[in-house]
């Protein structure tokens, strides 16, 4: 009984589309799983002395029904009770496959506001001393062509929203630490 259902699993599985076995990724020339971060990407201001360049992107594999994506950089290690978001940017076309270094974001994509209290991309910046913080940069695949926010609404308001209209997600996640 159990290889009868084994077989048909397997079988059944054969002749799904090739996307529906296919995984999201994302990748970055300036950003390595578990590795640091580089100067480039770190804040200039609150202590830290870095570029403050929002790294490149691309990605693969978006599933199908996306209708749009968005993409977050989180620390939940910043000595704060709940975390800290470094970048967040939602509305980006499903239609877009990158994202150069430092570059202007896509037509109706929107960056809202970081918990530095500005809007676009806010570079690592962990207290002196501490340990090494983790980075977390997410691409959210979602079911929504838009979000109805904008750039004043918060990460975690932005965040809410996309969780809740997330169809998949990859992630890469780096350190830092001064």
């Amino acid at each position: 009984m159990k290889h009868k259902f084994l077989i048909t699993a397997l079988l059944f599985a054969s002749f799904l589309p090739l996307s529906a076995h296919a995984q999201m990724s994302l990748q970055s020339t300036d950003i390595a799983e578990g590795e640091a971060l580089s100067n480039a990407q770190v804040f200039n201001g609150f202590g830290c002395e870095g570029e403050n360049k929002s790294p490149q992107l691309s990605w693969e594999g978006v599933p199908e029904g996306t209708k749009s994506l968005a993409i977050t950089l989180y620390d939940p290690d910043a000595p704060t009770g709940s975390g800290w978001w470094h970048w967040v940017v939602f509305n980006i076309p499903a239609n877009v496959t990158s994202i150069e270094a430092g570059a202007d974001m896509p037509d109706g994509a929107i960056q809202s506001r970081t918990d530095f209290g500005s809007v676009g991309y806010g570079g690592a910046c962990p207290p002196e001393g501490d340990k090494a913080h983790n980075y977390i940069l997410t691409l959210h695949a979602l079911n929504v062509e838009k979000l109805e926010l904008d750039e004043n609404a918060s990460g975690a308001m932005v965040g809410y929203f996309i969780n809740a209209h997330s169809i998949k997600k990859a992630n890469i996640t780096a350190t830092y630490m001064r």
